[in-house]
């Protein structure tokens, strides 16, 4: 693994690595750094898609230089709390995305069942996960008219990432299903159901 570092401000270091799956494995290793005592003072670390932002460093071109010797051994797939998040698979773009697919539209929830994805990064809504793990041949493209509004709890896809919309908004994903599983409850201790390095498996039900 490659990482490029790059100062920002006083006490923020960007780390910058090739793709989802390095920014999950650097992710761990930072946290696990951490918990160990090894980066005194850093107060978030925040994943995206193919960076690590450090706050709260203390001397960032130090650390910058001790990073760049650093092996990141890859992420163990069963690394993580699980969540199970239970899905109808009544989504508008279920018929469109299994034909991308060249499959029945009933086989779709055996296909992403069948996965268990991980939370990359958050952002675009409190509570909102992008979700890794879908293989390459099931990629999507978004929507060529986006939605207006996205129904809350909307189950969807788009590029390499799934998600599920916390509340109703704009949005150009496909939409496969839908779930009551609250993804955001600022009187929940943590408020958001996915954060990064949670695995995520979506069970199917019925009614």
């Amino acid at each position: 693994m490659t990482l490029r570092t790059l100062v920002v401000g006083g006490e923020a270091l960007l780390i910058e690595v090739a793709s989802a799956a390095e920014v999950a494995a650097l992710h761990a290793e930072l946290l696990r750094r951490r918990a160990a005592g090894e980066l005194v003072g850093v107060r978030e670390v925040v994943p995206a898609a193919r960076t690590v932002l450090l706050d709260g460093v203390r001397e960032p071109a130090a650390l910058a230089a001790r990073i760049a010797g650093w092996q990141v051994p890859p992420l163990d797939a069963a690394e993580g709390p699980l969540v199970d998040v239970p899905v109808r698979y009544d989504g508008p773009d279920l018929a469109e995305v299994a034909r991308r697919w060249d499959v029945a539209p009933g086989e779709v929830p055996g296909l992403v069942g069948g996965i268990v994805f991980r939370v990359a990064f958050c952002g675009f809504a409190p509570g909102f996960g992008y979700l890794t793990g879908l293989p390459e041949r099931l990629h999507l493209p978004r929507r060529s008219t986006p939605r207006t509004a996205v129904p809350t709890g909307s189950l969807a896809l788009a590029g390499e990432y799934a998600g599920v919309y916390p509340r109703s908004s704009p949005g150009g994903w496909q939409l496969i299903g839908s779930t009551d599983a609250v993804l955001w409850d600022p009187e929940r201790e943590p408020a958001a159901l996915f954060a990064p390095g949670v695995r995520v498996r979506f069970t199917e039900v019925t009614g």
